[in-house]
């Protein structure tokens, strides 16, 4: 994961982690993307879990409406709305639902990315290479420029920037379970990470007890090499 340097008391981050953070995000609202599976769905659950109000978001009605509905069952605060990320016309509209459900935005967990060609980058066409960076580089620092106002209306707030360790050290493709011993060995890795690794670092990261943490890059990876 990565992060930028905060401004006006605000913070932005990526990865570290607590075990435990309770209640901590009691009466903030968190506004989570790409949150109907995986990752997403994980950091949606627990900054849910930790108190916050989560408005989650997703490129499918369907899935939104599933996630939303399985959070909700867990007694969590928790609203949804379709959103793809790469869209100006949809960042806006996600921004201003969570203003309009829940009257502010405290927390954003950008955690859309889009990864369509695996191989040398020497080989990757050009549509290729400028989707990616649309969707996981411009779409998330507009989202970041969309909510910053309202972050600083309150005070402040967090910011939790998702990428991938794949940054740092390229690693073999995931092909079944019969090559998994060969990929942890080649990560140097014990086991396979799972979402909720994930979600409690972003949770501690949105938290009071991360409140001197600002700009960091911070690695949920299991020990795998991560230094440039």
């Amino acid at each position: 994961m990565w992060g930028a340097v905060g401004r006006a008391g605000l913070r932005a981050f990526s990865g570290g982690g607590s075990p435990n953070v309770g209640r901590t995000l009691e009466g903030k609202v968190a506004v989570v993307t790409a949150a109907t599976d995986g990752i997403g769905l994980a950091v949606a659950q627990r900054l849910g879990e930790a108190g916050a109000r989560v408005l989650l978001s997703s490129r499918r009605q369907p899935n939104v409406d599933a996630a939303v509905q399985k959070l909700r069952a867990q007694g969590l605060e928790v609203s949804g709305v379709v959103c793809h990320v790469g869209q100006p016309q949809d960042r806006q509209h996600l921004v201003q639902t969570a203003l309009d459900t829940y009257g502010a935005i405290d927390i954003l967990v950008s955690n859309a990315a889009v990864n369509p060609v695996m191989g040398s980058t020497l080989e990757v066409e050009e549509s290729a290479w400028e989707k990616i960076f649309q969707v996981n580089v411009t779409a998330a620092a507009m989202l970041v420029k969309l909510v910053v106002p309202h972050m600083e209306k309150r005070g402040g707030g967090a910011v939790v920037l998702v990428t991938s360790v794949a940054g740092f050290m390229p690693f073999p493709l995931w092909q079944n379970e019969a090559t998994k011993e060969q990929l942890m060995s080649s990560m140097g890795i014990d086991r396979l990470g799972t979402p909720s690794d994930v979600a409690e670092v972003v949770a501690f990261l949105c938290s009071p007890a991360a409140s001197y943490v600002v700009g960091e890059t911070m690695v949920v990876a299991g020990g795998t090499p991560s230094r440039l």
